[in-house]
């Protein structure tokens, strides 16, 4: 009986200490997880914890413009975006694989509904300093965090995908790392959490692969330049490391694939990596 009565109280505290939650995860790891991933997070949100997730896609958009013949650049990690590539992103990331979170979400039973930036000026921005460089690229000025928060009091676990527009109508492809954070600031939310295919930064200790419980953004740094940190991981802890921003404080990566795995970061159990400011 005992038992029974923590594990409600236990609830009642998660829900009520962490109400509000934003994911961000790459396009293409959402589309793998397993069902039970989209069942955990409904689950979630019929216990009254909301969550809220920014998407990204650049592999899919990639793999279309090769489809339609539109050569792509990066000029230092950001896709050079002209007004042709902008429509391809703008379809990609609004269109097909924002509909594909939302279809498994509401296949799972929950009350789901995607967003563009542009929707309601959701993601204000304006051309990023070295915009001459990388073209229609944008940083967040501004989220439309009213917008978000009337999806939720209606009941509905907002999908965002993040393209930007400013005050003239021009749209712009934005970092999904970078409107993620910026969500997540306008909310007030002090954490975030990413989800990878890996269960977090790992550190050989011992001739052994260990995962980092915690790291500062410095160490992530020391540990990029000795090489402990390399290969495909580098961009994965960099971009977690472009969601602390504002009042996001600190980043946790998890293998989306580990059961209830969103559950266990918010009951504050030592999973993944947390990734913190200072």
């Amino acid at each position: 009986m005992k038992s029974a009565l923590d594990s409600s109280q236990q609830e009642s505290k998660l829900a009520k200490e962490n109400r509000t939650f934003v994911m961000k995860c790459g396009g293409s790891t959402l589309e793998e997880l397993p069902d039970s991933f989209y069942s955990d997070l409904v689950e979630l949100q019929n216990k009254g914890i909301q969550p809220v997730i920014v998407h990204g896609g650049g592999p899919a958009i990639s793999e279309n413009l090769s489809k339609l013949g539109i050569e792509t650049k990066f000029v230092n990690g950001l896709r050079y975006t002209s007004e042709e590539v902008l429509d391809v992103v703008e379809m990609v990331l609004s269109g097909s694989i924002n509909k594909k979170i939302v279809r498994r979400i509401g296949q799972s039973g929950g009350k789901v509904i995607g967003l563009s930036g542009v929707d309601g000026g959701l993601i204000q921005a304006k051309p990023v300093t070295n915009a001459a460089e990388v073209g229609l690229v944008g940083e967040v000025t501004q989220v439309n965090a009213s917008l978000i928060q009337g999806v939720t009091e209606l009941g509905y676990l907002p999908v965002i995908a993040p393209v930007g527009i400013d005050v003239s109508g021009q749209r712009y492809n934005i970092n999904a790392d970078t409107a993620a954070g910026a969500v997540a600031s306008e909310l007030g939310v002090r954490q975030m959490i990413v989800v990878t295919d890996v269960p977090g930064i790992l550190k050989s200790v011992n001739g052994e692969k260990k995962v980092l419980e915690s790291v500062s953004v410095q160490q992530i740094e020391d540990m990029i330049q000795t090489g402990e940190i390399y290969g495909g991981m580098i961009p994965k802890v960099r971009a977690a490391v472009a969601c602390i921003s504002g009042k996001v404080s600190e980043v946790v990566i998890v293998d989306g694939s580990e059961p209830n795995v969103l559950g266990k970061v918010l009951a504050g159990e030592k999973i993944g990596t947390k990734i913190v400011r200072m």
